[in-house]
C-alpha cells in the first residue's frame, strides 16, 4: 500500500515536471539585451526617482515602451540619460536638475514645543501623537525619516530640522515620500526663490505659533509680473518654470513684498533684492 502511494506521488511529480518544462518552452519570451545593457549603466540606486520600484524596472520599460523617455534617471546625471538614450534610440531631452528643499524654518520662526517626545524616534509616529510635538502642525519633526531613506547620503537633522546637501542631492524624490507633512518638496537647482513655510494656515492661526510663518496674505502673488505663484489651500505655490523663464528682470518683487521675509532667494540675498530695499531674513535661508 505504501509503494502504490509512492509510486503514484512519484507519477504525478514527474507529470508536473514534464508539463512545467513544455510550458517554459513554448511560453518563453526571449528578454531585450538592450535591457541588460542598459541595466548596466545605470547606477543601481533604486531610488525610484524614474517613477519605477528599482533601476531594473525602469530598464525594463524604456526599453519595451516608446512612451517611456530616456531621461527618467536623475541619479545619474547626463552622462546616463545619453548613454539610455544611445541604447534604446531614443531622443533625450534635457531635463532640469532638481533638489529637495525643506519648506520649514521654525528654528527663526521661533516654534515652541507643545510637549516632550519620548516615543519612537520617528516622524510618521510622532505625527500621530496628538499631532506632533511642535506648536505648528506643518512643521518639520526633526526626527529623520527623510535622512534614512536617502540612498545619497544628501540629508542630515541639525538643529531639530532636516538640512539637505545640494550638492549630493540627485532630486530622486525618495525624502518626499517619507515626511509626513509635506515638507519636502522638489525645485529645480537652478531655482531663484522658494517659499520657506509649509503653513496650511493664515493670519493669526501662523503668527501665533511662528514668528516668520507665511500668513497667507496674498502681496507676493499680486506682486509677481511672472504670475508664477499663486495660493492653493492658504499656500504659497511657486510655478518654477514661469519663474526661471521670467528672469531676473522682476527684481525679484515677490521677496520685498513678502512682510513675513518668508519668500527667499534660494542662494541667498542678490544685489537686486538689497536694491529693491527687502529685508534680509533674520538667519540665512534654510536648505
Amino acid at each position: 500500500m505504501v509503494s502504490a502511494s509512492i509510486i503514484t506521488l512519484f507519477a504525478l511529480g514527474l507529470v508536473a515536471a514534464v508539463l512545467l518544462a513544455v510550458a517554459s518552452r513554448v511560453f518563453h519570451v526571449e528578454e531585450d539585451p538592450r535591457v541588460q545593457a542598459v541595466l548596466e549603466v545605470l547606477p543601481g540606486a533604486n531610488c525610484g526617482g524614474c517613477g519605477f520600484a528599482g533601476c531594473e524596472g525602469y530598464a525594463t520599460a524604456v526599453v519595451n515602451d516608446p512612451a517611456i523617455p530616456a531621461n527618467r534617471c536623475c541619479a545619474g546625471g547626463a552622462e546616463v540619460r545619453i548613454a539610455v538614450g544611445e541604447l534604446t534610440g531614443k531622443a533625450v531631452a534635457e531635463a532640469d536638475p532638481l533638489r529637495s528643499l525643506r519648506r520649514c524654518d521654525k528654528n527663526a520662526g521661533n516654534v515652541a514645543l507643545r510637549y516632550q517626545y519620548e516615543g519612537m524616534p520617528s516622524c510618521a509616529a510622532a505625527a500621530m501623537l496628538r499631532g506632533g510635538v511642535d506648536t505648528c502642525k506643518y512643521s518639520c519633526l526633526g526626527f529623520g525619516d527623510c535622512v534614512q531613506v536617502c540612498p545619497f547620503g544628501a540629508m542630515r537633522i541639525e538643529d531639530g530640522v532636516v538640512r539637505v546637501n545640494a550638492n549630493l542631492c540627485t532630486g530622486c524624490g525618495a525624502c518626499t515620500g517619507a515626511c509626513p507633512r509635506g515638507v519636502l518638496e522638489l525645485v529645480p537647482k537652478r531655482a531663484r526663490v522658494a517659499v520657506f513655510c509649509n503653513s496650511h494656515d493664515k493670519l493669526r492661526a501662523v503668527s501665533d505659533v511662528c514668528d516668520v510663518g507665511c500668513i497667507a496674505c496674498g502681496k507676493c502673488v499680486r506682486t509677481c509680473p511672472a504670475k508664477a505663484l499663486s495660493m492653493k489651500d492658504n499656500r504659497i505655490a511657486v510655478d518654477q518654470r514661469l519663474c526661471l523663464s521670467y528672469g531676473d528682470e522682476c527684481g525679484q518683487a515677490c521677496i520685498a513684498a513678502c512682510p513675513r521675509h518668508i519668500l527667499r532667494p534660494v542662494n541667498g540675498i542678490s544685489a537686486a533684492v538689497r536694491t529693491a530695499g527687502a529685508a534680509a531674513p533674520a538667519t540665512p535661508p534654510a536648505a
